[in-house]
């Protein structure tokens, strides 16, 4: 199939945020663009236990502020377990690079959030990523 989409590679994903409003258009966007949200979580517990479980995660999108925490603990957990981290969040913090794939600053625009999931993914499939969309980072090598 020529014009068709290639195959996703990052399908099931893990939401962490504590902003009620923000979670939920998240999760229903993605939803909608064909992603399988294995949860959305408000809390860093929560997170680092579907992490640690047996559900099959391979993108987390956390924010860095959470109400019991930080999203830098989410993502050592991710790291610690081989899944890829997309911070989305209003201040990338320094170590980021260190913990996550990329950092994805608020407020975005939706297609902003696929294009950042979708670098990660070129990224981790052995490509080359194109442009980044705004307001975001890749990190690692180029």
């Amino acid at each position: 199939m020529i014009f068709g989409k290639r195959k996703r590679s990052i399908t099931r994903l893990l939401v962490v945020e504590d902003e009620p409003l923000i979670a939920f258009d998240t999760e229903h966007f993605l939803s909608s663009e064909g992603f399988e949200i294995v949860a959305t979580v408000d809390r860093v517990a929560e997170a680092v236990a579907v992490i640690e479980s047996d559900a099959e995660v391979h993108l987390v999108l956390v924010d860095v502020s959470l109400a019991d925490g930080s999203g830098l603990d989410v993502a050592r957990a991710a790291k610690a377990a081989g899944v890829a981290v997309l911070f989305v969040t209003g201040n990338c913090p320094v170590e980021a690079a260190e913990v996550a794939d990329g950092c994805l600053t608020k407020p975005h625009a939706q297609r902003d959030l696929l294009g950042a999931i979708e670098a990660i993914e070129t990224r981790i499939d052995g490509g080359k990523a194109k442009k980044p969309p705004a307001g975001f980072r890749l990190f690692g090598g180029d």
